[in-house]
């Protein structure tokens, strides 16, 4: 198992960067070629909303994005630092931080139009990548998006 890991501060301009990484890591694990424009838009689209949790909260952590090539699959986690509900005692404490998957699991953002603007970077998300994971906690998030690999589809 072969894991590439990258961390970028939460610039928008560095979210073309790691769109580029992983586009080249995909094609060197083995993911179709007819597939690389989604791992493209959808790590796009993950780092997209890393950066924007991290600048409308005030975060200067860096962003993480860690592309892994396994046997069959390869994945890719787009990690951020803003804490999931429930993580502050003084939040509503109506969010399950323990995780989970799906859009459901998205944290409330503080200002309504970033929370439209979280949930359709996650719409669009899913709609690119069939497994597809969005996790949270006391820590930060992390979208896990996974593909198969030539590995995968070839019968021995």
């Amino acid at each position: 198992m072969a894991t590439v890991e990258l961390r970028f501060s939460a610039q928008p301009e560095h979210v073309r960067t790691a769109r580029l990484v992983a586009a080249a890591v995909a094609r060197r694990a083995g993911v179709d070629e007819a597939v690389l424009d989604e791992v493209r838009l959808a790590v796009g689209e993950a780092c997209s909303r890393a950066v924007g949790l991290h600048r409308s909260h005030g975060i200067t952590a860096p962003v993480s994005v860690a592309l892994t090539e396994e046997e069959k699959a390869f994945s890719i986690e787009v990690g951020d630092s803003v804490p999931g509900p429930g993580a502050d005692p003084a939040e509503s404490g109506a969010g399950d931080a323990s995780g989970g998957s799906g859009a459901g699991s998205a944290r409330p953002d503080s200002e309504a139009d970033g929370e439209g603007e979280d949930e359709m970077g996650l719409a669009v998300i899913s709609g690119l990548v069939d497994d597809v994971e969005v996790r949270s906690g006391a820590g930060g998030g992390v979208i896990r998006m996974s593909w198969p690999t030539a590995a995968a589809v070839v019968s021995p």
